[in-house]
């Protein structure tokens, strides 16, 4: 065997590799594009880590007292 058939055999493979890839990409895509339940749940996740990020933004803060918070509330 010489030195380009091993070549052929070694992009054949990453190609077959690839196109496999993007088979199984575009049906993953296809199924979340089919179910508006999941569309949904990911976006209640999303703003769900919106607000998250905001209360760690709150409680990080140098300004913020929690115990004065607290106390104010009461």
């Amino acid at each position: 065997m010489n030195t380009m058939f091993y070549i052929f055999c070694i992009v054949a493979v990453v190609f077959t590799a690839e196109t496999i890839q993007k088979v199984i990409k575009m049906k993953n895509e296809a199924k979340r594009a089919q179910d508006p339940e999941l569309e949904e749940t990911l976006a209640q996740i999303e703003r769900l880590e919106e607000r998250i990020k905001v209360l760690e933004r709150i409680v990080t803060e140098n300004k913020y007292d929690l115990s004065r918070e607290i106390s104010n509330l009461k």
